[in-house]
C-alpha cells in the first residue's frame, strides 16, 4: 500500500471530523472522569476512549495494514510503514470543564517521521492540517509564522506536568521567564499549542512532559508553517519540547535554559 500524503491527509481529516461529531454529542450528555492514570489531575473520561474507538475503528478499516499509537491504549503494529499516532482528545481537563480549548489530533508516522498531520478544534471547528515538505493550513488559508522579535517582546505558550514535583520545578521556570518576555500563557492543549505557533499567534512554546500524540501532527504545522522543534533534557527528568519560529529560535532556548527549563548539564 503506498504512503501518498494527500491521501493519507484526506483520511486524517475526514476520521478527525466524524470524531469532532461525536465528542460535540457526548459533551452534551454530560461528562465524568471515567479514570485517572499518572495522577489524580490526569484524568480519562468514557469520551476519550469512544473517540480513540471510532478513530482507530475507521483507519483500520480503510488501511488494515497500517499501525496505531493512540493515547488511550490502542495499539498495533504496523505492516505497512505507515503508523497512526493519535490523541483522540487532546485537553481533557478544558474538555471536562467546558472549557473551549480541546482537539482531535491525528497524524500519519512513516518509519517514525510524520508525514502528515490534522488537529482539529472541537468546539470552533478550525482544522489545522500540514504534509511533509507541503507547508500547513488552517481551513484553506496558508500558515506562517510570526516574524523575529526581541525576547522581551514575545508571548511564550507552556504547559505542566500532571506529576506535582516536576509541575512545581516548571512553575518556578516559568516565574523566572514572566519578567523577561512579554506574556506567559497555558492554554491546556498541547496540540493547538503548536498550531497556534504556526499560525503567528504566538512567539515561542515550551513544554516538559508530552508525549507522541500530543506533538506528531501539531509539531509538523509548527514546522511547516516556518517553526524548529527540538527536545532537550527536561528539570524534571522528563524532555522538554521547545517550539518557536527558525529566525530567533536560538535565543528561544537560550532563554528557556537561563530560566531553568532544562536539566543542568
Amino acid at each position: 500500500m503506498g504512503h501518498d500524503q494527500d491521501a493519507l491527509l484526506d483520511l486524517a481529516r475526514a476520521v478527525a471530523v466524524e470524531a469532532a461529531e461525536l465528542v460535540r454529542d457526548r459533551r452534551r450528555q454530560g461528562v465524568e472522569v471515567e479514570q485517572t492514570k499518572s495522577s489524580p489531575t490526569d484524568i480519562v473520561t468514557a469520551v476519550d476512549r469512544a473517540a480513540e474507538e471510532l478513530i482507530h475503528e475507521r483507519l483500520v478499516a480503510a488501511r488494515p495494514d497500517d499501525g496505531f499509537l493512540g493515547e488511550e491504549g490502542a495499539a498495533r503494529e504496523s505492516a505497512s510503514g505507515v503508523t497512526w499516532v493519535v490523541d483522540p482528545i487532546d485537553g481533557t481537563v478544558n474538555f471536562l470543564y467546558g472549557l473551549p480549548q480541546y482537539a482531535i489530533s491525528i497524524a500519519a508516522t512513516v518509519d517514525g517521521e510524520t508525514v502528515a498531520g490534522v488537529v482539529l478544534n472541537v468546539v470552533s471547528g478550525e482544522c489545522f492540517t500540514a504534509t511533509r515538505g507541503g507547508g500547513a493550513w488552517c481551513d484553506g488559508e496558508r500558515l506562517a509564522v510570526r516574524a523575529h522579535a526581541p525576547v522581551s517582546e514575545r508571548l511564550v505558550f507552556t504547559g505542566f506536568s500532571y506529576e506535582r514535583d516536576v509541575r512545581a520545578r516548571q512553575a518556578q521556570a516559568v516565574a523566572a521567564m514572566l519578567g523577561r518576555v512579554r506574556d506567559v500563557r497555558r492554554l491546556g492543549s498541547a496540540a493547538l499549542d503548536l498550531c497556534f505557533l504556526g499560525a503567528g499567534r504566538t512567539d515561542a512554546y515550551v513544554e516538559e512532559g508530552l508525549n507522541p500524540w500530543d506533538v506528531a501532527a501539531g509539531g509538523l504545522v509548527a514546522t511547516e508553517a516556518g517553526a524548529r522543534l527540538e527536545t532537550r533534557p527536561g528539570v524534571g527528568g522528563k524532555p522538554c519540547v521547545v517550539c518557536a519560529p527558525a529566525d530567533g529560535f536560538d535565543e528561544v532556548v537560550a532563554l528557556a535554559a537561563e530560566c531553568g527549563f532544562f536539566a543542568e548539564d
